[in-house]
Order: structure tokens, then sequence, then C-alpha cells
């Protein structure tokens, strides 16, 4: 998302969201698997970062609600009558105990639920504010009773799975089941004020996966009328939908570790699941362990420290054992792959691991509080968000630990920091090529690559008939696309082009956009192979 792009999210009384970047551009002082590896990207102190990319857990996590300044809330005198005022001294009290029980790697995750909390209730103490319905009164005061009940019962020292498992958005019950599986019961409540409540009744049994995590599907009750039985989707194959949604859980430290799956895109939740976006995310143990079960709390670290998180993105991978070891792969791929680069594209490489590194800095905050989704953005879509973090790091993956460093011509899959093509050709020397080219947050800015052509005399003649036609060039071991379209692009300044060698634009949704790309060898892999294009 552009800065000029930037939307006010009418909820918000006139402020800029705080899901949305500001001017500055980012500039982290780990470079992630880039700085580990390379002495040019030497770490240094932050001079700039957007607030929105900053790690929640280094926000206030006193709740602000009550005072008679303009950054309050509510008057103070409503706080007291309402008896605000002594929920948010629990909550706040309650929290200082849960945190000191916490290790140092586990404190940034607490406290980042506490800043997820802070920011829900604020929203739903606006709505109240513009309302003031005895409904959502009892609603908002029902939201601080639940958080400081939660935050009291916190412990610490859990050996197993078992128990119950709370955090900002609600509470997961775990009970053993026959040969290692588990029976979830997962009760979540987001309540952002008014009709921005999201909330979630599920169940699932997780059964051993051949990993450290316990996974499986999502038992799914189908709305039926009241006079004919529920059917169960979980036994009805033929009432579920094409891929139910999937659960994988397993401990990350102090924590449990939940990630969900939505594949089916168009499932938006059945009978009392409103909205299962929320089920993603870091729980931490409450009430005593009546349970005997033991598990792997073994804490998986990244390649920087998570008692510090820099970034909303470092946050996420710190609480991610998949996302950490992801992290660790990167650094080591990108080491073993130095001393196989000629210069020129190391060189490149380089540039584009500095602009990867930004992408997912971004990723995370980015889907956590999609601003497309205009209604809506203030929700923490916590499965999206994770999900998006880990697409990322896989298709890094794909390149680094697949990097084709042996390619000769054209044909194959090519892959950068920004862009996708696929080259094929066949044995009479006809070539077709298709991919995109995206800009981080911004689907307008993409361009769509469809081209067709033959090799002649060792390269390349697009079938086009134009002043910039397309072009694919080897360089080194990389791939060029479209060379001369910056140049092109610089003349499109009007709707058709100010300048008549300007040429029709490549980028079909802004014209001034050039689809000139630097690409990367990489050797086939499920996490490129089928990559869609979509805001990134």
């Amino acid at each position: 998302m552009n800065p000029a792009q930037a939307m006010r999210d009418p909820s918000r009384k006139g402020r800029v969201s705080r899901h949305l970047r500001m001017t500055s551009m980012p500039c982290s002082p780990r470079l992630a698997a880039a700085v580990a590896a390379i002495t040019v990207l030497s770490s240094g102190p932050s001079v700039a970062m957007d607030d929105f990319l900053r790690a929640s857990s280094s926000a206030p996590t006193a709740i602000s609600l009550c005072g008679d300044s303009g950054d309050s809330t509510i008057k103070t005198a409503d706080c007291k009558e309402a008896g605000t005022d002594r929920l948010v001294m629990q909550i706040d009290k309650a929290f200082d105990a849960a945190l000191a029980k916490m290790p140092a790697n586990v404190k940034p995750l607490l406290k980042r639920d506490q800043a997820w909390f802070n920011e829900m209730i604020i929203d739903a103490a606006e709505v109240l504010a513009d309302s003031g319905e005895d409904e959502l009164k009892q609603s908002f005061t029902e939201a601080l009773r639940r958080r400081a009940a939660m935050l009291e019962g916190i412990a610490s020292g859990r050996p197993g799975i078992a128990g119950k498992w709370v955090n900002a958005f609600g509470s997961i019950t775990l009970t053993p089941a026959d040969g290692g599986a588990y029976r979830l019961a997962a009760d979540l409540r987001g309540d952002y004020g008014g009709d921005r409540r999201r909330t979630c009744k599920l169940t699932a049994e997780l059964q051993p996966s051949g990993t450290a995590w316990l996974a499986g599907t999502v038992v799914i009750v189908a709305d039926t009328p009241a006079d004919k039985p529920k059917t169960d989707t979980a036994t009805d194959a033929a009432a579920a939908p094409a891929k139910p949604p999937s659960l994988k859980l397993r401990r990350q430290g102090e924590t449990l570790r939940i990630v969900g799956t939505i594949d089916d895109e168009d499932w938006d939740g059945l009978n009392d699941c409103s909205s299962m976006w929320q089920v993603t995310g870091s729980y931490f143990a409450a009430g005593k362990d009546a349970a005997s079960d033991k598990a792997d709390i073994t804490f998986v670290a990244p390649t920087f420290d998570c008692t510090k998180p820099e970034t909303a993105t470092d946050e996420e991978i710190c609480a991610d054992p998949d996302l950490a070891d992801n992290d660790q792969r990167l650094n080591r791929a990108w080491k073993a792959l130095q001393p196989r680069l000629d210069e020129a594209t190391r060189r490149a490489l380089i540039d584009d691991q500095r602009n990867w590194v930004k992408s997912q800095t971004e990723q995370f905050p980015e889907f956590l509080h999609p601003a497309w989704n205009k209604q809506s953005s203030q929700v923490h879509f916590t499965v999206d968000a994770r999900d998006h973090v880990d697409g990322l790091q896989r298709e890094r993956l794909a390149l680094l630990e697949g990097f084709d460093d042996k390619r000769s011509g054209l044909a194959g899959v090519w892959l950068a920091y920004n862009a996708i093509i696929k080259v094929t050709a066949d044995g009479n020397g006809a070539v077709t090529a298709k991919g995109w080219k995206w800009e981080q947050g911004d689907w307008k800015a993409g361009c769509d690559y469809e081209m067709t052509g033959k090799m002649a005399g060792g390269a390349f003649r697009s079938d086009e008939r134009r002043k910039n036609p397309d072009t694919l060039e080897r360089d080194h071991a990389m791939l060029i696309v479209n060379r001369l379209d910056d140049a092109f692009a610089k003349k499109r300044t009007g709707k058709d082009g100010a300048e008549d060698s300007a040429d029709e634009a490549k980028c079909r949704r802004r014209l001034d956009n050039s689809s000139t790309a630097r690409l990367f060898p990489a050797r086939p892999s499920p996490d490129i192979d089928n990559l869609k294009g979509s805001i990134r």
C-alpha cells in the first residue's frame, strides 16, 4: 500500500488508521538471513521504522481508556460510574503478575497479546462512545471482565498439552484421547464493538502427524431445518466443503502454538462459528494442570533474539516453530549458495535479498490488518497473516535451496522478490512465458506476463509487433524480462501515454509502471510452481 493510498478508517474518528504506514521507509537493523552471511549488510541502529511495522510488544501494555484528555476514549466520570476504571486497574495488575511468571523469550508474546487486546477494546470503546446502547455497554464490560479473569488465571510450568489455554481472542481446551490424539474445543470471542464481533465455537480431533505437530480437520456441523437432525460433515462427505478448515498445534516453550488453515475461501463459518480467522495464535496456560500428559516444550528459536523482537513479523516468527525453523533454513541456504555464484549474480542477489527482507518485514502487519478490507481492517486476521509469512519464507527457500545455477537457456521457473515467470520451449523453438510482477501491498501496481515467440539465432523474438516488444535475455545466471520497459514506462504519464514514442503500457493496471524485472533460476517446487496472483 503506497503512502498516497492510505485510507482513513471511519471508526477511528479522523485519525489515520494504525494499520496504514506513514511515509518513512522501514530500515530494520536486522536484515534476517542476508545480514547473517553478508558483511555488506551489516547491522546497525534503526534510523526509521513505520509504527505499524514495529513489534506490538514494544507498545505500552497499560490500557488507556479513561481520562479527560483528548486521547482518552471514555471520560473519567463515566468510567467511575460504570466501574470501568476498576476493571482497567484489575487488568493492568493481573497482566503485570502474569508477565512476571513468563520466561524472557515468551514475555514479548504475552505483551503482544495484551497490546492486541488493548487495540480491540479501544475500538469497542469508540463504538460505544458513538452509540451508548445498553447491549453494547454490557458487551464491553463483559469483555473487560473476561480479560481480567483470563490474566489472573495464567499459569506457567505446564508440562504437556492438555488443559485450558487462553489469549486475547478466546480459549482452547484440550482433552487427551486414544492413541496420542487430543480433542480440541475452541471458544473464540473477538469483540471490536457493534457488529464487528468475531465469534467461533468449534471442535476438532487432532492426531499425531509424524512431526512435532498434532493435526486434524475442524468438525463442521451444517445448518439444517429445526425439524431435521443436523448433519455432521466430518462423517458425511457430501455435505462437507471441498476442503474443511484444519488445525495443527504444538508447544513453543511456555506457549501453545495453534495454526489454522482455511483452504476453501468460500467457507465463511457454519452454525456457531461466524469466523475462525483468529484461531491462529499463541495461547497461554490457564489454571492448574490436572492432567499428567507431557510434551516437548522446546522453544524453537530463529536466527535472532526473541527476547527483543523489533518488528511485528519478528514476533510472529518467534511465536511459531515452523516460521522460526524457516528462518534458520534461509540463513543456512544463503551461506551455502554464495560460493556457487559469479560476482554479477551475487551482487544482484544481495540487492534482491535486501528487498525480500523488507517484504517479509511488511508481510505480517499488512495481512494482520488488511487495509483493503475497509469495513473490518481493525480486526486481527491472524490466520491469513501467519499464512502469508509462511508462504513468503517457503518461496524464498525454494529459490535459495533450489537455485539452479547450472541452467542453460530460458526454460524453467525464474523468481525474484517481486516477480515470477515460467518459460517453456518446445523442440521447434516456440517459446511461451507466463507470470507476473507485483508491488508489496498494491494489487493495482501488478503486471501480468503472457509472452509468445520463438528462438532465432540463440535469442528470443517476441510475436508482438510493436515499438517495445516483450524480451527475455540471459545475464550471467539471471533472466532479464522486458529490459527496455523501464525507459518506455517513464514516458507514459498520460492516460494514453503523453508521448507518441511511449508505446502502449505493458502493465494494464497502472500505465506508468514498468514490467522490467531481474529474476533468478529456481528448480521446480510445490511452493512456487502454482504461485497465484493476488495482493502481496
